[in-house]
């Protein structure tokens, strides 16, 4: 089954009102995880690469690994997508490497810490959107800035996040503005500022209304109700996982994330694709580090690896069946790059 795009697979989320799982991977054994959750759950995939991503294994290895992936696992609708791109250049490169789908992160500039003017971010963006569509690849846009709304920091993770701070409003896409920016650009997915923020550090306490601003989803679905939404920094940092690594020797401080509930209320107001990069993290560390423990005379790299790839699998698999995904990949019969070129010009 060819890679397809990400506005072909969230056009039919939103048919079917659920949301898709969006995964970082970096590596052979994460690509693995997700791949074998899809196939247990019978889930469409999205498979994406950070800028971390990118420098950590290299694109070449990234993309091979992706072309395996759907070559193992010739049933399961792929899309390749590339997070937080930088600059148009970058989306280009990705495009030319074979993604089916690039984010344009024009709420920062090209150094991905200083935040940008609105009329930056339309204007990079809707370049973007004009070179993506003209092969049929999708794009997904950013406004507002992610950060957390307790502490104004953006909590930069793989490179990406605002090194100052941030007011209340800068953390907040305002649905007025959401609707314009979508006009103006033509993008195909949109992430919104809500509270969240990368990595496993997002709320000091369980959040509330005040740090987490679900209502916000609702307030920018209701102005624009066709357009797919998408929450970054959607880890849920289950605290089963954090006693893990504790018990094995890890130092993770008191932290969480978003709650699976949560991410369900956005996705019944129009979230389509929720990111999902730490949980996989500290699913496999908890499990490598037992692994390690329970067997101090193991050095062969492979046995580690295999507990941390299950951890990770049954992460994967939970949040397909939370999502509402799960059972959907096989009614998806991906459309040609070319014909959804065809239809972006008649639109």
């Amino acid at each position: 089954m060819p890679f397809l795009s990400l506005r072909q697979l969230l056009d039919e989320a939103a048919e079917g009102e659920y949301g898709v799982p969006a995964f970082n991977v970096n590596n052979l054994e994460q690509v693995h995880a997700v791949m074998s959750a899809a196939a247990k759950t019978d889930s469409p995939v999205i498979l994406q690469a950070s800028a971390g991503a990118r420098a950590y294994a290299g694109e070449p290895f990234l993309r091979h690994l992706a072309t395996a992936a759907i070559e193992a696992y010739p049933d399961i609708p792929v899309v390749l997508h590339q997070d937080h791109g930088a600059s148009p250049d970058i989306c280009v490169a990705s495009i030319q490497s074979g993604f089916t789908s690039v984010m344009m992160d024009g709420s920062l500039l090209s150094d991905m810490r200083t935040p940008s003017s609105y009329e930056y971010n339309v204007d990079t963006t809707a370049r973007v959107v004009e070179m993506a569509h003209a092969v049929g690849v999708s794009v997904e846009g950013e406004l507002g800035c992610l950060g957390s709304l307790e502490t104004g920091q953006a909590g930069e993770e793989d490179g990406s996040g605002a090194a100052s701070h941030l007011s209340r409003d800068m953390l907040l896409t305002d649905p007025e503005q959401a609707a314009e920016f979508v006009e103006h650009t033509k993008v195909d997915a949109l992430a919104v500022a809500i509270g969240t923020s990368h990595g496993a550090y997002k709320f000091k306490h369980k959040p509330d209304g005040e740090v987490l601003a679900i209502n916000r989803v609702r307030e920018i679905h209701a102005r624009i109700p066709e357009t797919h939404l998408v929450m970054h920094g959607s880890s849920s940092v289950p605290q089963e996982l954090l006693e893990l690594i504790r018990e094995y020797g890890g130092e993770i401080p008191e932290t969480y994330g978003v709650p699976v509930e949560e991410i369900q209320e956005g996705i019944r107001h129009g979230v389509r694709k929720v990111n999902i990069d730490t949980d996989i993290r500290l699913a496999m560390t908890g499990a490598i580090r037992r692994s390690l423990a329970e067997h101090p005379a193991e050095f062969d790299p492979r046995k580690f690896l295999k507990a941390g790839v299950g951890a990770a699998r049954d992460v994967c698999i939970a949040r397909f069946e939370a999502f509402g995904c799960a059972g959907h990949g096989s009614k998806i019969k991906p459309i040609p790059l070319g014909r959804m070129a065809g239809r972006y010009a008649v639109h």
